[in-house]
């Protein structure tokens, strides 16, 4: 498999499509994202969570439909109108039982229909890895509307209303040519043991496991039946009388669900299996059929040694309730795969009606190829495509592997973990992480890397303790140290010092060195030291990339270091900070364009007033505390005057640092942001 990243935001109009929340797929939680390179000649299209992707030599567009909505063409492209699909239904809900009676049976899994190539069941038997790609095309026109509909989940069976659990509903891919339309079953309800027949499991897409004593039976899969298969039958039901009992396992997309063992054995029932799709960029586990509920008599405090009373386990959808005296309720399927809810469980003597869980939400996802890249030339981090380079971004740790074959140079950005601002009696703002920048021959292989922490806040700042930690990337020789923390009390009145330094406190603390360890060009800056033994005292600012803290007065804490603005290769603008969430930096001091991708600044220090107010973070701007203006320079976070206010964190991935306080209290300081590296080619 080549380099793939992913991520995922929701698009607004069509002419803003997936840019607008870039940041979030790119750099927010769960993934990154791709911004196509130049050239780019896929379908312009939007609906639903839009998911960029490169795999292998191809660049893909995936639309994620988690609710009902559409999928709205307006242009083909240089690839055409094939598209590929998933449509996945929702989950049958799993059977609940009545005060005593058997074990219930497991949701079937919602119907499963794909035609992405090479989609196959991962065995095992009763059908080991038969094909479940569909040969046909889902061609799309120029210009049209394709209405989404998402199944959602069937509710838990709960006795005597209803002991069987809900069949889950379909999913629907609506085609402008009906016969080409794609649709998938809802999950079948796991049965109960309540009432003969009427709590039988239902069949659907995969088919509900059965009950035990009544309603033996499971549901039927592939209910009403496509080609491929949409789904398997669930699980018999233990049709002895005993002491112990359980349910049958729900049907799923990859298998039948387990059938349950014969009395005296009270072991709940496994899901069908679900069966794994890379279509969003990442491989997704989907349509695995419920664990069914199992009974035993009587009831204990304890597992049963001889004849446990476990919950079967779900094929990636729900789990059976297990046989635990406390835990007997049926778990849900998983939202958004259309897995089966699990059954529940029942003891004797009785302790009341058990739900089963309910089946998860279906989904549907549609992606087409939206350019090529002629050659993968490294693997790691989220991949982004700017200008004529392949951008590998790192907000975590991982590998960076130069798959060229020979040595590769790059451009990079390396940034340490920023400091914490000190807390009580006026501290220092935390100092930026190192930051550095530069160009460097990066040999075959891979280069582990690490990303620095954000010290976190500390009730009582000061010295080495608030310090950021160091990015490193091994082998390469471009290390970032973490940012000094600022000193705080109790503690030394100095600053730490570190990539940048850390701010010192009052009276007369003095400034945390920067660009510690020495590098050249320089990491960063010193801190300010704090004000002197008279007024009002302020603490001195934080360092940043771009210069040092300010110095505390006794009108004020100092300001905090400016940070710098990331090189030019790094500014796609559809990374830029904006109102959903930031951006890749912070605002700066610029206009424009130029007030975008700012990282590494100082954090402001505090002061103890009134009148004293704190410094701003990340260079000179507003100082009031309370202003907006102040919050967000470089992404460094401003230091307060009050004891009662906990200063903001630092912007994460921008190694800046935090802000102080200007008194006493617990769990004041705000965290620094984490470290960041950026690693550029050309593509």
């Amino acid at each position: 498999m080549g380099a793939r990243s992913t991520g995922s935001h929701p698009t607004t109009t069509k002419a803003d499509g997936h840019l607008l929340e870039y940041f979030r797929q790119t750099f927010g939680a769960g993934g990154g994202g791709t911004n196509a390179p130049p050239g780019a000649e896929g379908l312009s299209a939007t609906g639903g969570i839009i998911s960029d992707y490169a795999d292998g030599p191809a660049v893909y567009r995936a639309h994620v439909f988690t609710t009902s909505g559409a999928f709205e063409v307006s242009a083909l492209g240089g690839y055409g109108g094939d598209i590929e699909f998933l449509v996945v239904a929702g989950g049958g809900g799993g059977g609940g039982s009545r005060d005593n009676a058997a074990g219930q049976g497991g949701g079937g899994a919602g119907g499963f229909r794909t035609n992405v190539p090479g989609v196959s069941t991962p065995g095992p038997s009763p059908n080991p890895n038969v094909p479940l790609t569909s040969p046909s095309t889902f061609a799309v026109e120029a210009s049209g509307t394709y209405p989404v509909v998402v199944g959602a989940g069937g509710i838990g069976g709960y006795y005597p209303s209803n002991g069987k659990g809900g069949n889950g509903n379909d999913s629907v891919l609506t085609h402008t040519s009906a016969p080409n339309t794609i649709t998938s079953t809802g999950g079948g309800g796991g049965g109960s043991g309540g009432n003969p027949n009427a709590d039988a499991a239902g069949s659907g897409g995969s088919g509900g496991g059965a009950g035990s004593y009544y309603n033996t039976t499971a549901g039927a899969g592939n209910t009403p039946s496509t080609s491929p298969i949409q789904g398997h039958a669930g699980g018999a039901g233990a049709n002895g009388s005993g002491p112990s009992s359980s349910g049958g396992g729900g049907g799923g997309a990859g298998s039948a669900g387990e059938v349950a063992a014969e009395p005296p054995s009270a072991q709940g029932a496994k899901g069908g299996l679900g069966v794994p799709v890379s279509i969003t960029g990442t491989d997704v586990t989907y349509a695995g059929g419920g664990g069914s509920g199992a009974y035993f008599n009587p009831k204990t405090t304890s597992w049963n040694p001889t004849a446990p009373a476990n919950g079967g386990g779900g094929g990636s959808g729900g789990t059976g309730g297990s046989g635990d005296v406390v835990d007997t309720i049926g778990q849900p399927g998983t939202p958004g795969t259309g897995g089966g809810g699990g059954g529940a469980t029942a003891h004797h003597p009785p302790d009341g009606p058990r739900s089963g869980g309910a089946g998860g939400a279906g989904i549907v996802v549609v992606r087409y190829q939206i350019a090529s890249v002629a050659s993968i030339k490294a693997t790691g981090g989220n991949i982004s495509y700017y200008g004529d380079k392949t951008i590998h971004t790192f907000i975590g740790s991982g590998d960076f592997n130069n798959t060229s074959g020979g040595a590769l140079t790059i451009e990079y950005v390396t940034i340490g973990g920023g400091g914490s601002g000190g807390n009580a009696d006026n501290g220092g703002g935390g100092g930026a992480g190192g930051y550095r920048t530069g160009s460097i021959s990066c040999p075959t292989g891979p280069k582990a890397i690490v990303i620095g922490a954000g010290a976190a806040g500390l009730a009582d700042g000061g010295g080495s303790d608030a310090s950021g930690t160091a990015t490193t990337i091994s082998g390469l020789s471009i290390d970032a140290a973490g940012g000094g923390g600022g000193a705080g009390s109790p503690g030394p009145t100095g600053g730490a010092s570190g990539g940048s330094g850390g701010g010192g406190r009052y009276p007369d603390g003095s400034a945390g060195a920067g660009n510690t360890p020495p590098t050249s060009p320089s990491q960063g800056n010193a801190g300010g030291t704090g004000g002197p033994s008279s007024g009002a005292y302020g603490g001195g600012g934080g360092g940043g990339a771009g210069g040092p803290g300010q110095n505390g007065s006794t009108s004020n804490g100092g300001y905090g270091g400016l940070g710098v603005q990331l090189p030019s290769t790094f500014r796609n603008p559809v990374s830029a900070p904006g109102p959903l969430g930031g951006g890749l930096g912070a605002p700066g001091p610029g206009a424009g364009a130029n007030a975008l991708f700012w990282v590494a600044g100082g954090g402001g220090g505090g002061a103890d007033g009134p009148p004293a107010i704190g410094g701003a973070g990340g260079g000179p701007g507003a100082p009031n505390e309370n202003d907006a203006t102040s919050m967000g320079w470089a992404g460094a976070s401003p230091g307060h005057s009050s004891p009662s206010l906990r200063t903001a964190d630092a912007v994460q991935n921008t190694g800046s640092g935090s802000g102080a306080t200007g008194g006493g209290g617990a769990n004041k300081i705000g965290s620094g942001g984490s470290g960041l590296v950026l690693i550029a080619y050309p593509t």
